[in-house]
């Protein structure tokens, strides 16, 4: 078999395929390359025996061939049609040549890029890289600034230079267009390549990839590349092909017994969620800061004893005159989760949020609440809000915007790549609000902060930490907000102003496992809470409960569709959180993760209630009922419409 295997490889790079099968031997072994470089750098983390390292090898070349397959699929048509008298021609050749070196130009970006992607991420290309190819305004900058560009550069050309180089003394490309292979021949050829995408598209998905219980050697077992397009693809997910559902009715019904408790429902129908909330005293206006910091993890805090020194002592100091929340968890790993999960009270959906799904606009949310009851709705971010569609989800719930695009020079002191430093947000909300006291108007700023973000660079202040690190953010962040509360502590309106501090999601979400619980973990905090003394809740909450808590502790009467909960009369069997990736979604409760994911059955895990570590466990569990109900009725909600504020139910909640 050595013999005729040998010979047909030698006929292969010899014939007019010659150069097809030399780019997938390139595409290969790039790769490979990749994973091992990927694989050393997170080496403590990844599962390194010796069958568990094969796998990610094997498999990963396996995703590697079919990645390789997709690529080349424009170069396998014109090997298969273009006619050999065409081929033959100077030109022909030339073409083919540029071709080869734009491909081998785009594979080695790409390598470079899925290194400095894992390093921020700890994965393989995914929803988020698609994302940062559609908003490159954003990414290019924070690219330039955070890396050594020029070096880069330099590298990538040189790489290119030397594959055309060994191209060309190989003369694959000249033995290729000189070849006069029948068509009938170049056809059967053509077609074994093609089994390759055929192949995928009927029978594979990335689920193959789950290799492993270590979620490190599940994404090494990816290829970026076929990554990229297979999270494009699944951008939004049809809930009820993919996950585990049951009568819609049942589901509905089931999770209003799990909302009991919160409100009078509207309807005896067991079905309808849509409730009216009646406090038990008399509603008193206040103004309202709600703080949104940028990928502020529970670990940068002394309560979770920070990894990173003390960066965080303004917040730590802040926390001992609040209520602090120390168990709440984020419902996902991006901005616009946290913020779907902070204005509309409701469980993440597959795929992408809310925020920037089509019809978002006039829904049960933050902002209607407080637009009904007269408040001046303010959205204020550093960056440009046209970014993950922030804007358009504000203003059509009843905020008006103010980004950078709306701010003028003189207010700007300080960007980067994604918008103005965090101080400059601040002063802008204490103008807002100056404006709002000003003409007799109790008001709401939402504020969206940027600065802890890569490339980590803010104004010359006095934070004893070198900017371009994490901790550095984060201690900007923190020094920020101290000088931002310093500044209102002045204002008229400070006393009757409740502040809420929140993180939109981890600084990362990587770990042991693919829904690792304590990479959810942020802290919140409501300061100014009126006759609520200070104190911490040590409560399993989620980011969906922060919005009811804060209407309880204001005695709001309202009308919603709500899934969150007071977390301060909350029982302790009503303790639960929502964790998800744009495919998984995870319910914690009772000291076990259930996590539904697309076309298998409910995977159940136990948990340290400590350290939140979880382990499988291979029985079934009754909370993976109420877990599959209450995300089947939030997918229900938004997809029928039935989260949209009828006016009439706005008149009845006064």
């Amino acid at each position: 078999m050595t013999i005729p295997f040998r010979s047909f490889c030698k006929n292969i790079f010899n014939s007019r395929f010659g150069a097809l099968a030399a780019f997938y031997m390139f595409f290969l072994a790039l790769s490979f390359g990749v994973r091992v470089i990927l694989l050393i750098f997170s080496f403590d983390e990844v599962s390194a025996y010796p069958w568990e390292l094969f796998k990610v090898f094997f498999v990963g070349m396996f995703f590697d061939t079919v990645a390789a397959s997709y690529f080349t699929l424009g170069y396998l048509a014109a090997i298969v049609f273009v006619p050999s008298k065409l081929a033959n021609t100077r030109v022909y050749e030339i073409l083919t040549y540029l071709s080869y070196t734009l491909g081998s130009l785009i594979l080695i970006f790409s390598s470079f890029s899925e290194y400095f992607f894992w390093d921020e991420f700890n994965v393989r290309f995914n929803f988020i890289a698609v994302d940062y190819l559609i908003y490159t305004t954003e990414v290019i900058g924070n690219i330039l600034q955070s890396y050594p560009i020029p070096l880069l550069v330099l590298m990538i050309l040189t790489l290119s230079t030397l594959t055309l180089w060994v191209l060309l003394k190989s003369k694959i490309v000249n033995k290729s267009v000189s070849d006069t292979i029948p068509f009938k021949r170049r056809f059967m050829i053509g077609t074994g390549f093609l089994l390759i995408p055929v192949f995928d598209l009927l029978f594979v998905t990335q689920s193959l990839s789950k290799i492993s219980e270590d979620s490190y050697n599940n994404e090494l077992a990816k290829n970026g590349i076929y990554s990229i397009f297979e999270a494009y693809k699944n951008n939004q997910l049809d809930y009820n092909a993919f996950y585990p559902v049951k009568n819609p009715h049942l589901a509905l019904s089931d999770t209003r017994k799990l909302l009991q408790g919160e409100g009078r429902f509207y309807e005896s129908d067991s079905t309808d969620l849509q409730y009216s909330y009646q406090p038990d005293s008399i509603f008193v206006p206040k103004n309202i800061m709600f703080i949104t910091i940028e990928s502020l993890s529970g670990e940068f805090m002394s309560y979770l004893g920070s990894t990173q020194g003390k960066v965080t002592p303004f917040l730590d100091s802040l926390s001992e005159k609040s209520l602090f929340f120390t168990k709440i968890f984020a419902t996902g790993t991006r901005t616009v989760r946290g913020l779907e999960a902070l204005t509309l009270s409701v469980p993440p959906t597959p795929g992408t949020s809310i925020v920037r799904r089509p019809d978002n606009d006039s829904l049960f949310s933050l902002g209607s609440v407080f637009s009904n009851l007269g408040y001046q709705n303010t959205f204020l971010y550093g960056g440009n809000g046209f970014f993950d569609n922030m804007n358009a989800f504000f203003e059509g719930n009843g905020f008006k915007i103010v980004d950078k695009k709306k701010m003028s020079k003189e207010e700007i002191s300080f960007e980067n790549a994604w918008g103005t430093c965090d101080q400059d947000v601040y002063r802008r909300a204490i103008k807002e609000a100056d404006a709002s006291y000003a003409s007799g108007k109790i008001f709401l700023n939402f504020i969206l902060t940027t600065s802890n973000h890569r490339p980590y660079t803010f104004p010359k202040v006095a934070v004893d930490l070198k900017e371009g690190t994490r901790a550095a953010g984060v201690r900007y962040s923190d020094f920020a907000l101290q000088e931002f509360f310093r500044n209102a502590a002045s204002k008229p309106w400070f006393e009757n102003t409740v502040f809420v501090i929140v993180g939109d999601h981890c600084a990362s979400s990587a770990g042991k496992t693919d829904l690792p619980i304590n990479r959810y973990r942020i802290p919140a905090i409501i300061y100014n809470a009126g006759s609520v003394q200070p104190q911490k809740i040590d409560k399993l909450c989620s980011q969906i409960d922060i919005l009811p808590t804060l209407l309880s502790l204001l005695h709001v009467k309202y009308a919603s569709t709500f899934f969150g909960k007071n977390i301060l009369s909350m029982k302790p069997e009503e303790e639960r959180a929502f964790i998800a990736t744009y495919q998984q979604l995870g319910y914690v409760k009772q000291n076990q993760l259930i996590v539904l994911n697309p076309r298998t059955q409910p995977q159940v895990f136990q948990y340290d209630p400590n350290t939140f570590e979880s382990t499988p466990v291979n029985i079934p569990s009754p909370l993976s009922n109420e877990a599959i109900s209450l995300y089947q009725s939030a997918e229900y909600l938004f997809v029928n419409r039935m989260d949209k504020m009828p006016m009439s139910k706005f008149r009845e909640s006064l």
